[in-house]
């Protein structure tokens, strides 16, 4: 799938997961869908999304590649730092952005950069043999990253990432 059309879907799916819960109520989406505008929530979306993107992907295209769900699995680990990353180059050149509607327009924007960035790093994954140790730490970083993104979404930890900035 053209990398392009693929962060597009991405951010379609982003977008679902953000306002899912909200739209529905439904309690089981709650692992999976922001439930307050907290770094985390977006974290949490984007893992979620960019596995969602991948098994349409898988769906659509059918893809008989060896390579196809690892490094798919290795961009859905990274995208959320990803996004971090690229999220506050605003803050750290500029400051914090005033108007709604910017921060709403530079969202979607991280958003789909993201999805471009981690589409070209499994593009470029695709072309190497995984050893089994290197599989082994994407299916261990993948469980870890589930597993955090549905327990934190329950029980809080402490550190500031995780705080709703509307409670501030």
């Amino acid at each position: 799938m053209n990398i392009f059309i693929k962060s597009i879907l991405y951010l379609v799916f982003f977008s679902l997961l953000h306002f899912g819960y909200d739209w529905t109520q439904w309690r089981f989406l709650i692992p999976f869908c922001g439930i307050n505008e907290s770094i985390f929530q977006h974290l949490k979306m984007a893992f979620w999304a960019y596995l969602i993107t991948s098994v349409v992907e898988y769906i659509l295209i059918k893809k008989n590649t060896k390579n196809f769900w690892f490094p798919r699995l290795f961009s859905a680990i990274v995208i959320p730092w990803i996004i971090f990353l690229v999220w506050y180059l605003v803050p750290a050149l500029y400051g914090k952005l005033t108007l709604a509607i910017l921060e709403v327009f530079w969202a979607i924007v991280v958003t789909y950069i993201a999805g471009i960035i981690a589409g070209l790093i499994e593009k470029n994954l695709e072309k190497n043999d995984f050893t089994k140790n290197f599989k082994v730490a994407i299916i261990a970083l993948l469980i870890v990253s589930a597993l955090l993104y549905i327990v934190f979404t329950y029980k809080l930890p402490w550190v500031d990432l995780f705080v709703d900035p509307e409670s501030l």
